[in-house]
């Protein structure tokens, strides 16, 4: 053994947390600090605590007695002697934290191992560990370096895991934001609107292809699910993209009102009309229109524009001659039209014409693969609005986010995240950040596990089991496990098998 590789002269040595005294750690067998400290002593983490940790010791009992110190605290490590074989691990599988000694027998010292381990994963965090009394090297690890923290000998077991604990913590939530980064890069995009989940890239792929089509079209999802996004980007990807877009919405407005907006009046038709008004579908004329709510729209109202849709032509409110327009009928609505026929609450013939072909948007809380991409664009785009610079948001946070049921949808997705960022004090959303309304927490709205409407492998039920068990349980695999009735064992296989964060 060097004598110039020591902490206190020639021994690492870590200090127990409830002794006084210093125990050695150069010893061959177990340290005694790790046999004699309490159970109770090492706090349970939970999934998103724990993390891979990489040991960079060249006297081998010293880095099992750091190993078999945090391994209590719910962390995977491994124990390397040397530089090049750190890099040779790393390469393998990146750790979330690299603990080194500055002194390793090699040609690298720990410091270079640090730097290499940020250039092979960009999250990794360091801890470099030096002896007592050497700031210049602690200054060097943190700022030439990189390194997350550095501690000198002897070590303080409950500050080691402390120190360790906060790393990982740091290191997951950076790999969770780069991973969400790429998911967003490899998302579907088409004008703008995200989509990771197979079922929103279904529909926007139709929209695409309905786009350049004559076919009148209907969109049918929940009030937030992104029906005029979708009716936008139809008209924007048409030949008519140059003419004019003209929204309407047709719930709550009275029949009489409803019809001057649309058709248009002549002047002296009612109380008011002082003048000859052109309607919206003049308006759009040679453009789309697009009927919001459509299955609201009243009965009367319905004659009229099935007449309109059949033969091109809209007469104005206290008028007889007919003015012929050339417009694109986009429809949405949050109703079931087949069942409003059958209610006789909506035209047969009227919902045969519009439905020449639809696009259904299921609510989020059926497609939480689109929650990370979405909130990681939603983060950007509020960056921009607050000018703020928010880098990212905690697992522990998304896990909350992608569980809550979204009653609102995407608008109320991106309406938290907005009022998240504001008042964001540091650079990561954290659950600190949740507003009090609605309440997002692990107790509340969790999705319920029931079947969907789309078919489902038994691959996609047992991973939808397992996240469900997770969510319940705050990310707790034992629980989860014991939930599910499997082992533990064959709940970690599944999770890295179905690739759950």
């Amino acid at each position: 053994m060097r004598a110039s590789h020591a902490l206190s002269c020639a021994k690492t040595v870590i200090r127990h947390p409830s002794a006084g005294g210093v125990l050695p750690g150069a010893r061959r067998q177990r340290p005694p600090l790790l046999e004699g400290a309490p159970h109770h002593r090492y706090h349970c983490v939970t999934m998103s605590d724990t993390a891979f940790i990489l040991i960079v010791e060249d006297e081998r009992s010293h880095g099992e007695a750091i190993k078999e110190g945090l391994e209590r605290a719910g962390h995977v490590c491994h124990v390397v002697e040397s530089g090049e074989d750190a890099v040779t691990s790393m390469k393998a599988r990146p750790p979330h934290v690299v603990i080194s000694d500055y002194r390793l027998g090699g040609a690298m010292n720990g410091l270079e191992v640090l730097k290499k381990s940020r250039e092979l994963g960009p999250w990794t965090q360091g801890i470099l560990i030096t002896a007592h009394g050497d700031e210049r090297l602690a200054r060097d690890a943190i700022i030439d370096g990189g390194a997350y923290d550095y501690m000198t000998k002897p070590l303080d077991l409950e500050e080691l895991r402390g120190t360790v604990g906060r790393a990982a913590r740091q290191a997951i939530t950076l790999r969770e934001n780069h991973l969400m980064r790429e998911q967003l890069n490899k998302a579907y995009s088409f004008e703008g609107i995200i989509a990771a989940s197979g079922a929103m890239r279904s529909a926007l792929e139709r929209a695409r292809r309905l786009a350049n089509s004559k076919l009148t079209v209907v969109i049918y999802g929940e009030s937030g699910t992104g029906k005029e996004l979708i009716a936008r980007a139809i008209h924007n990807n048409s030949d008519r993209r140059k003419k004019p877009w003209v929204p309407v919405n047709c719930a709550g407005i009275s029949e009489g009102i409803l019809e001057s907006e649309l058709f248009g009046h002549v002047k002296g038709a009612f109380t008011n009309a002082h003048a000859d008004r052109a309607g919206l579908f003049e308006e759009a004329d040679g453009g789309t229109i697009f009927l919001d709510e459509i299955g609201d729209m009243p009965v009367q109202m319905q004659s009229k524009l099935l007449r309109v849709l059949e033969n091109g032509e809209i007469v104005r409110v206290g008028s007889s001659r007919p003015i012929h327009v050339d417009v694109r009928v986009v429809c949405a609505t949050n109703r079931d039209l087949k069942q409003a026929v059958a209610d006789r609450t909506f035209r047969e013939d009227l919902f045969f014409r519009i439905n020449q072909a639809d696009i259904n948007l299921l609510p989020l809380r059926d497609r939480r693969e689109d929650i990370a991409p979405l909130v990681h664009h939603f983060i950007q785009q509020a960056n921009l609005l607050h000018r703020k610079q928010i880098r990212g948001i905690t697992p522990e946070c998304l896990r909350l986010l992608e569980n809550y049921r979204w009653p609102g949808n995407v608008r109320e997705l991106q309406n938290v995240i907005n009022q998240m960022v504001v008042f964001c004090d540091g650079e990561t959303l954290d659950t600190r950040d949740l507003p009090s309304t609605p309440p997002i927490n692990a107790t509340t709205d969790i999705v319920p596990l029931k079947p969907r409407a789309m078919s489902l492998t038994l691959s996609e039920l047992e991973k939808l089991a397992i996240q469900h068990a997770l969510a319940q349980h705050g990310g707790n695999r034992e629980k989860a496990a014991k939930q599910l009735g499997i082992g533990a064992r064959t709940l970690y296989r599944k999770i890295k098998e179905y690739d759950i964060r």
